[in-house]
């Protein structure tokens, strides 16, 4: 089955990972309309795919020749696309990790539920192969995770996506992914959260590093269960190319009953258990781009069930805006 699609938003990954994904699987969807707030962006893109580049979200997600909406900016749009979409009966796939204040992630929780439509959330991190191969090392020979750190540096935003991230911080939407991907790691419902905040010295208020403890421990024994130490930083000019790429730190380690791994995105891992060392350099069978969007075509379809995308993506934008309040008062906060 061929799904009728319009975009909203052209990102910062559409040439690497959307882009070539649609192309590859012209076979499943269609794109028929483009919108974005660089119209003429909007017309090279449409001019590729043979759609029309539409004036505005809502009139994209009112057209009837649509079954879905893939949101793949924030852009200065908010909540807005995916409440039009609902509203329209469209299945929505978000690729911005819902950058949003509390109220408005109540309401576009509320609003998908009750309309009904397929809702699916963008998180690369799990299909990523080396992620993957974790996962399966995690269940094997690695046991069960004790400690996560998980870190993501970042260059410094040019003016325009600053000011399409200052209501929640420039951080939330890489934030929020990071958090899932540690929940989804640990596989189990985290019991708290601890968090801290830098803020800029430029005056304008925004956050340039947010770092959380989240404890997975038991209700009451804080510290005894797996703990993820989570941070994020957009710290370094981007004309700093050299500065950025110095000893990166790994994507993610993790800490288990009987080793050690280290994964650096999308495709090496690196594991220590009795007998040594490990190295593993790893390829998918499709880029993570398609895995991503041929998921969606399945759950739209009806092919497999309804996912969890929207109760994940919830989770984690909830639990980082916690790790706000445990910053502002100073305190753990029980989840």
């Amino acid at each position: 089955m061929n799904l009728r699609v319009g975009l909203v938003g052209l990102g910062d990954v559409w040439h690497q990972r959307h882009a070539p994904a649609l192309r590859a699987l012209a076979d499943r969807f269609e794109v028929r309309a483009i919108c974005d707030q660089v119209g003429h962006r909007a017309e090279q893109a449409a001019r590729q795919f043979s759609a029309v580049a539409v004036d505005g979200y809502r009139a994209l997600a009112g057209r009837e020749d649509l079954e879905a909406v893939l949101i793949l900016s924030p852009q200065w749009f908010g909540a807005l696309p995916i409440l039009a979409a609902c509203e329209s009966g469209k299945a929505v796939y978000c690729a911005t990790g819902l950058q949003l204040e509390p109220d408005e992630a109540q309401r576009v929780k509320r609003c998908v539920e009750e309309s009904g439509v397929t809702f699916a959330a963008e998180f690369p991190r799990r299909l990523a192969p080396a992620a993957l191969r974790l996962q399966e090392l995690i269940a094997t020979s690695l046991g069960v995770p004790r400690l996560l750190f998980c870190h993501q540096r970042l260059e410094t935003e040019n003016d325009s996506l600053r000011a399409s991230s200052s209501r929640q911080g420039c951080l939330s939407g890489d934030f929020v992914e990071l958090v899932d991907w540690c929940c989804y790691v640990v596989d189990c419902e985290p019991s708290s959260v601890i968090g801290l905040m830098h803020q800029c010295d430029d005056g304008s208020g925004r956050e340039d590093y947010q770092m959380m403890s989240l404890d997975f421990s038991e209700r009451g024994s804080f510290g005894t269960g797996p703990i993820a130490q989570i941070s994020c930083g957009r710290y370094i000019p981007g004309k700093w190319e050299e500065a950025i790429s110095y000893r990166p730190l790994a994507a993610l380690q993790v800490s288990c009953r009987r080793g050690v791994a280290f994964v650096d995105l999308p495709s090496t891992l690196v594991w220590f258990d009795e007998a040594g060392r490990h190295q593993e350099l790893l390829e998918a069978e499709r880029p993570v781009g398609e895995q991503l969007l041929r998921r969606f075509h399945l759950a739209v379809t009806g092919s497999v069930g309804r996912t969890r995308d929207l109760e994940d993506a919830y989770r984690a934008l909830w639990i980082v805006q916690q790790a706000r309040v445990s910053h502002l008062e100073g305190r753990r906060i029980e989840l």
